[in-house]
């Protein structure tokens, strides 16, 4: 770009015919005209608008009525024009499919009231899974925010928990520091002495692929697997449980949707990236704890790579911001080379006003000898 030129403003942008597709572009790793740009909860609880839904109504009501989950879905992007808009939904959702049921308790987080402990009881979960009958509001809301999208010119995302991270989050019962339950039987699945955690993952992950499946059918263009448990596994147990349920999921998305790009995302996984490499996905997303030109370097030139901001630069200066959201791109290889997103969720709290620097300047963002 010359310096005469006009740098263009995070408006134009938004309105190049190429934004409807430029993030599901970027997911298969594409080389595209700038960064794309979305936020892991972006649609949360800094924005004042959400507030007026999450201070008055249960997070099931919110997410399980379609009105109010596509008007959460569609207010942060309103507001500042991300790349694509994702569904106001859990990973925990497709769970009562299988006859497991949870709830989400304000101050608590989910709870989930099922027991597994041995293979009786994976045996005894519900087979044939049909998701218009068990989650039929997914199908209103996908459908609707379809239409949504492509009237916004932009791109619509669906997302799924990773089968080990369902699995631990309903053997433990609620969050867990330690996930020691899952671990015990994990240790006892490798003696051979109770093989319920192999049993249990196996049937989350056929779940889980055709639920992804099912929201692509629904209307969804890119799906985000949530290793959202990442942080509790070591790169054993990674590798020999929630690996394999992981690549199972993702395969069978694939074989059913091989145009349709999938992002896994191992939050806490970053220490083990090196065995992401083969996960049959289309693009890894790294968490904020590393740096980007490592994980580039660790992951190779020829995976396609999204992150990996840490959610705290948004309590930053509008300096600040802009500065990291250009680190982030020239660690990755440049605009246009990788997703540009946080490397976890948007904090409660964060002002409002950051999440729209950071957007803008990844729109505005065209490399180092631009002016």
């Amino acid at each position: 770009m010359s310096s005469t030129a006009e740098a263009p403003t995070a408006s134009d942008t938004f309105q190049n015919t190429g934004d409807r597709d430029i993030l599901v572009r970027a997911a298969r790793g594409e080389v595209v005209e700038r960064t794309p740009v979305w936020l892991m909860r972006q649609a949360g609880r800094y924005m004042a608008a959400f507030r007026e839904y999450s201070d008055k109504y249960p997070f099931r009501q919110r997410s399980e009525t379609p009105e109010m989950a596509t008007a959460l879905s569609l207010q942060c992007h309103r507001a500042y024009g991300m790349d694509g808009i994702i569904m106001f939904s859990d990973i925990l959702t497709p769970l009562p499919s299988l006859g497991i049921e949870f709830d989400v308790v304000k101050g608590t987080g989910p709870v989930i009231s099922t027991k597994i402990r041995t293979e009786e009881d994976v045996a005894a979960l519900k087979d044939n899974v049909d998701f218009d009958a068990t989650v039929p509001f997914i199908r209103e809301i996908l459908n609707t925010l379809s239409k949504e999208a492509e009237e916004a010119n932009t791109s619509l995302i669906g997302f799924v928990g990773a089968p080990f991270t369902l699995a631990a989050y309903t053997i433990e019962g609620k969050s867990s520091k330690a996930c020691l339950e899952t671990k015990k039987l994990m240790m006892a699945d490798e003696r051979g002495d109770n093989k319920a955690m192999s049993m249990f993952l196996d049937r989350l992950a056929n779940m889980i692929g055709d639920y992804a499946c099912h929201q692509i059918e629904c209307g969804a263009q890119v799906i985000q697997v949530f290793e959202s448990w990442a942080h509790q596994l070591s790169p054993k147990l990674f590798e020999e449980y929630a690996k394999p349920a992981a690549q199972k999921a993702i395969r069978i998305i694939k074989e059913k949707h091989p145009d349709v790009p999938v992002i896994y995302f191992a939050n806490g996984g970053s220490s083990y990236l090196e065995l992401q490499r083969d996960m049959g996905c289309d693009m890894i997303a790294v968490d904020w704890a590393v740096d980007m030109a490592q994980a580039r370097k660790i992951l190779g030139p020829d995976i396609p790579i999204s992150g990996n901001l840490d959610p705290t630069i948004l309590f930053g200066t509008k300096e600040q911001i802009e500065q990291a959201v250009r680190d982030c791109i020239d660690k990755a290889g440049g605009p246009g080379k990788h997703l540009l997103n946080l490397g976890h969720g948007v904090m409660q709290g964060t002002p409002e006003e950051a999440v729209g620097w950071l957007v803008d300047e990844c729109k505005r963002y065209r490399g180092k000898d631009s002016s």
